[in-house]
């Protein structure tokens, strides 16, 4: 089984758990280790069981809890070097760092793990792909352009979460914002909007084997899970796509678990979930 729980996604906070049945990833760390172990056991899962903390980027709302929850659960830290020298010194109590490069596969349990690049306005961001068996997970939460790269990395995925940050014309017409920072928000280093969001969903959907997006960091006040969700089915729509679920994080409570892989056993029948109760679970196998 590989599945996915949002935490939190926004500004005020980003964290998930990409997990198995045997093997749990903590991706970012942005709210506080007290919300992080809190919001894990409400998702049925046990945070001292957490085998690795990924983290995309060095911004606060990614790595907020990183340093108190270091000192209660001794967990390894992964990152790219130069994500790393950004978080060091504010960070002394990770006992483990652990280097990765982009585009290079390790394996957390029995999870494969490969991180590439994202453009983002931070100092080397990642978005990440996440694959057991035969069915893969692609991460991205902050980004600010879609790249060749960016496609060819998630182009086989069958479900991706995906920051859909804001809708134009309220970013537009928000007056809550300086000009500076609505230039900044839409720049290639700054953040998705949700047409943007919706072209990239609707050409990767195209290849046949997306079936369920997950939409993460909507703007509070630029933004609206309704409004995000509906660019995104128009866009599928436009292309005769109607079987992806579309689903939108919440920015303060969890969200999921969302299903990705579930293994069968020898007569080909679905395990049971031990723990879950099944039909509160959108199952997208």
């Amino acid at each position: 089984m590989l599945s996915l729980l949002s935490l939190g996604s926004g500004s005020s906070g980003n964290s998930a758990v990409v997990y198995s049945e045997n093997s749990y990833i903590l991706v970012d760390a942005g709210l506080s280790a007290m919300q992080l172990k809190k919001r894990i056991k409400e998702g049925g899962l046990d945070p001292q069981k957490l085998d690795a903390v990924i983290i995309t980027h060095e911004h606060s709302d990614h790595i907020r809890g990183l340093e108190v929850l270091s000192k209660t659960i001794n967990v390894p830290v992964y990152c790219n070097s130069l994500t790393h020298e950004a978080m060091v010194s504010t960070n002394g109590s990770v006992k483990s760092w652990n280097i990765l490069n982009s585009g290079e596969s390790f394996m957390v349990g029995d999870i494969n793990v490969c991180g590439f690049s994202v453009m983002h306005d931070a100092v080397d961001p990642l978005g990440f792909r996440f694959k057991k068996n035969e069915k893969t997970l692609g991460f991205i939460s902050d980004v600010g352009h879609v790249t060749q790269l960016l496609l060819e990395s998630i182009k086989d995925v069958h479900t991706l979460f995906i920051e859909s940050n804001y809708d134009e014309i309220l970013l537009q017409n928000d007056t809550r914002r300086p000009w500076s920072l609505k230039q900044r928000i839409a720049s290639r280093h700054g953040h998705l909007s949700n047409k943007q969001t919706a072209d990239l969903i609707g050409s990767i959907a195209e290849g046949g084997l997306l079936k369920s997006v997950i939409l993460g960091h909507l703007s509070n006040d630029c933004n609206s899970p309704e409004v995000a969700r509906a660019e995104v089915i128009l866009a599928l729509s436009n292309r005769g796509i109607s079987e992806v679920e579309v689903n939108c994080a919440s920015r303060s409570e969890i969200s999921g678990p969302y299903i990705i892989e579930i293994e069968v056993d020898e007569e080909g029948e679905e395990k049971d979930l031990e723990g879950y109760a099944q039909e509160e679970l959108p199952l997208f196998s």
